[in-house]
């Protein structure tokens, strides 16, 4: 299903690395080294291969999920495990206290705030943090944004009057199961093929396609032991 190219926003593992490699020394400049690892685990290609997206960076990265609040958490202890300081900003930190006092083994790994009280975080290349605004169908302009080694994941249950402006100025968009009327939206805004369109309200649960640009890739995202054991089987519905 979908393009398998690399996307600017998600990639498949990374293979063995060559014995080594000269450049001129005037190019060092152009290197950028992921901080940790390659990147947070979402899931699986069609073929089985997994596919991750690199939060830490350094410079401004805005993901955009119209989905569940089941995958934006599981992206949220991924995110945590690999070293970020998570940040949630919520309008229901019911649904998230359980999640935030697990992770970590009692260390302060995910932390929750009300919407609009995220104070600056100090994200550094040495401590990136993940922002993940679950503020309902119509979240403000948060006061803490995207910067360098600090990206901001934005969870929309459906498609709201903020969507097109969101789904424009994110890098990465991953939408799930949708009514048809929002899939051809979704479709105008994002350049969906047809048949991608016609395929948004048959998703199963746990299946996001992530559009980076040109770029598409189908994704099913299960849950690990402990995952399912703390958030249950994957679900679209909250």
């Amino acid at each position: 299903m979908g393009r398998t190219g690399t996307a600017k926003g998600l990639r498949g593992m990374i293979g063995p690395r060559h014995a080594g490699h000269s450049m001129p020394a005037d190019h060092l400049a152009a290197l950028s080294l992921p901080v940790g690892d390659d990147g947070v685990v979402i899931g699986e290609d069609a073929e089985g291969r997994p596919q991750l997206v690199g939060f830490h960076r350094s410079t401004p990265y805005d993901v955009l999920l119209i989905g569940g609040l089941w995958t934006a958490q599981v992206l949220a202890l991924r995110a945590a495990g690999t070293g970020a300081r998570v940040v949630v900003e919520t309008g229901r930190r019911q649904e998230w206290t359980v999640l935030a006092q697990a992770a970590g083994a009692g260390l302060e790994c995910i932390t929750l705030h009300d919407v609009g009280r995220v104070p600056p975080m100090g994200a550094t290349v040495g401590s990136p943090v993940v922002v993940v605004r679950d503020c309902g169908m119509r979240p403000p302009r948060g006061r803490v944004v995207s910067s360098p080694w600090q990206s901001v994941l934005t969870l929309l249950p459906y498609l709201s009057p903020v969507a097109p402006r969101l789904m424009r100025s994110s890098t990465l968009v991953g939408v799930q199961r949708v009514s048809p009327q929002e899939a051809q939206q979704i479709g105008r805004i994002l350049g969906l093929t047809q048949p991608e369109v016609a395929a948004l309200p048959t998703l199963a649960d746990g299946v996001t396609l992530w559009c980076s640009g040109r770029e598409r890739h189908w994704v099913m995202t299960s849950g690990t032991d402990a995952e399912s054991g703390l958030l249950g089987m994957a679900r679209r519905m909250d």
